[in-house]
């Protein structure tokens, strides 16, 4: 199987891929930025340096790096027209971008049936300022677009809110806000793999904020029933069949819904369960792959 990656050449996912693959499959890696598609008589093609995607078994999606409006509109256009040629797109391009966008996102989680945290999108300071007293005057505040921590903070204090609300207007930010829920210190990341949801917990005591890459230790979870029909329901909503899904025990003993990543990393999960999830995607690929032959 020929599996073309989205990702940098430096990719830590692209090595341990190649590792899992072996001699069994090939790994070749691509890049968003040098994706070009042209159309003619017959049809649209889309190559990446001058490789043909198309000619891939699978594309995995690895990354999605910073573009223009235009570059990522561009991106998402040229997958979902691998997607139509009948090469297997993982995630397919309407997942990536549902995904990326935290508002979507949580509206898709709600409308699922899944417990979200009370959230208001907003422009304008004033409007940002009536969102936070409406949600108790203790939000956290994140980029619409924005992944691993990135850009969240916590404001509980209206000058500093205020303060905040004006810079993002001006830079003609959306202002996204969530109530605050109070928390242990931790928070539960589900990996979909298709039907497969595989478990961790992440406790960072020092931070209310639970990604690895800000100092949280991974444990293993197991993914019960109800917590792994939760993690597919809202894989599902937007479309993932690969998705890390963000679950919050609250202090109030109720458990939250907060994100789904269609980009998700497996490196602190391989290492809590000690299992080779690189070989599980490969095989969930490689499945995907003879399906997707068999139907065209």
């Amino acid at each position: 199987m020929l599996v073309a990656v989205l990702c940098s050449p430096e990719s830590w996912y692209l090595k341990d891929l190649r590792r899992a693959a072996a001699d069994r499959h090939e790994i070749v890696q691509a890049g968003f930025s040098e994706m070009v598609s042209r159309v003619d008589d017959a049809g649209a093609n889309v190559s990446s340096a001058g490789r043909r995607l198309d000619a891939a078994d699978a594309v995995l999606v690895r990354t999605m790096p910073p573009g223009s409006l235009e570059q990522v509109v561009f991106r998402m256009d040229a997958l979902a027209r691998l997607e139509a040629a009948g090469t297997l797109v993982v995630n397919p391009a309407k997942a990536v971008e549902a995904a990326v966008d935290k508002y979507l996102t949580t509206a898709k989680l709600q409308a699922a049936g899944l417990r979200v945290p009370r959230t208001i999108v907003c422009q304008t300071a004033d409007d940002g300022m009536a969102a936070f007293a409406e949600l108790g005057g203790d939000v956290v505040v994140k980029p619409l677009f924005g992944a691993e921590g990135r850009g969240i903070a916590r404001l509980n204090d209206e000058a500093m809110a205020l303060r905040a609300f004006k810079l993002l207007a001006d830079l003609r930010a959306a202002i996204y806000l969530q109530e605050f829920i109070p928390h242990e210190g931790s928070d539960l990341r589900l990996f979909v793999l298709g039907e497969r949801v595989l478990g961790m917990r992440r406790r960072n005591p020092g931070d209310w904020r639970t990604n690895v890459s800000r100092g949280a230790t991974a444990e293993p979870l197991e993914a019960t029933p109800e917590l792994a029909d939760m993690a597919r329901t809202a894989a599902a909503a937007v479309g993932a069949p690969i998705a890390g899904v963000d679950l919050l025990p609250g202090s109030d003993g109720k458990l939250y819904a907060i994100e789904v990543n269609a980009v998700p990393g497996w490196q602190a999960l391989s290492r809590a369960l000690r299992l080779d999830v690189a070989g599980l995607v490969l095989e969930y690929l490689e499945r995907g792959a003879e399906l997707k032959s068999a139907n065209h």
